[in-house]
């Protein structure tokens, strides 16, 4: 199934976007981890375009998308992600977010709620109070200091390896490749996420819900309960053997949970 990359001018500049289906079906947003771009979503885009539209957006600022010279923020992702499906024409969408996306996801959800008909949550934190105080205490995830023999491409290698299977080196070099073209701003995904006041806007959510839940994913897994806590209507799907780049790790289980839960909904 062929993949589809376009540009849609919208209020930050070019936003960049992939898709994979039929035009016409009901319509898939899908919604990376930081400092990632829609090639996380790379092989589940046609898997999920063999029933739906699926659409994988670059966040604001990432991959191949304008940030608009504004601040970063989960906020700001949001209005772009909601632009982007008015500009597509489409009314009414499920989104499905990793991770950083997962976050972007429950905003949208909020803050526009008559264009979200239900929610994929996969590795999702929950970003209350003591979440930000541990990620205020905790060193920057991504960002390395610049060397001229190159070595910093290493120890950004190196700083995701125990997070990612050992098998995988494509996987590795995935994120390196979207890493490097966002630069300097490598953190800003991260720095957006322990902003945003969930706790402030997660009652507003009353889509239904799945969480997904990477059983090995030291950073996401152990949200799984509290995010659930907080979204009743939510029920959590384990992916055994699931870690960090989960959507690229394992495609094909990652897009039958969604698709399965995508069945269920009026």
């Amino acid at each position: 199934m062929t993949i589809r990359r376009a540009f849609a001018d919208l209020s930050v500049g070019q936003v960049h976007y992939a898709t994979c289906g039929d035009a016409d079906a009901p319509a898939v947003l899908l919604l990376h981890q930081s400092p990632r771009s829609w090639a996380e979503y790379r092989v589940v885009l046609p898997l999920i375009g063999a029933r739906y539209r699926a659409v994988a957006m670059d966040t604001a600022g990432f991959g191949d998308s304008a940030d608009g010279g504004v601040p970063a923020s989960i906020e700001q992702w949001a209005r772009v992600a909601c632009e982007l499906l008015e500009a597509l024409g489409v009314a009414r969408a499920d989104v499905v977010g990793h991770h950083t996306g997962g976050v972007v996801a429950i905003e949208l959800a909020a803050a526009f709620p008559d264009r979200v008909r239900g929610l994929v949550l996969s590795s999702t934190p929950y970003t209350d109070e003591a979440f930000r105080r541990a990620r205020a205490e905790r060193p920057p995830i991504d960002e390395v200091a610049p060397s001229q023999d190159g070595s910093h491409l290493a120890a950004l290698w190196q700083k995701r390896q125990g997070f990612y299977p050992p098998d995988r080196p494509d996987l590795l070099e995935a994120f390196v490749l979207d890493a490097l073209k966002v630069g300097h701003r490598v953190e800003e995904g991260h720095r957006a996420v322990a902003s945003y006041r969930m706790e402030d806007r997660i009652g507003r959510v009353t889509q239904p819900a799945l969480i997904i839940r990477a059983t090995h994913d030291p950073f996401a897994a152990p949200h799984a309960a509290e995010l659930q806590h907080h979204l009743p209507q939510a029920r959590i799907v384990d992916i055994e053997g699931g870690m960090v780049p989960l959507p690229d790790q394992m495609p094909e289980a990652f897009a039958r949970t969604v698709l399965d839960f995508l069945s269920t909904l009026p």
